[in-house]
């Protein structure tokens, strides 16, 4: 066993890999609607929280744009 400290991420990851193994019909349809869709957990886990304050912004701001037309 590794002595290391965790991160979040991995301590996220860990538990939610444990988490689909104890339920298999519904990591099926997950998966299903992730293979279709993609996963906004996997996205916000990759960018980080500057990636994720960014692409908030980006989303309000075409929002706004989108109403005033």
């Amino acid at each position: 066993m590794d002595f290391r400290e965790e991160t979040p991420e991995e301590k996220r990851e860990r538990l939610r890999q444990e988490e689909l193994k104890g339920n298999h019909m519904s990591t099926f349809g997950d998966g299903i609607n992730r293979a279709q869709f993609g996963s906004f957990a996997d996205l916000v886990g990759g960018l980080g929280w500057k990636g994720t304050g960014i692409l908030i912004v980006i989303v309000v701001i075409g929002y706004v744009i989108y109403k005033l037309q």
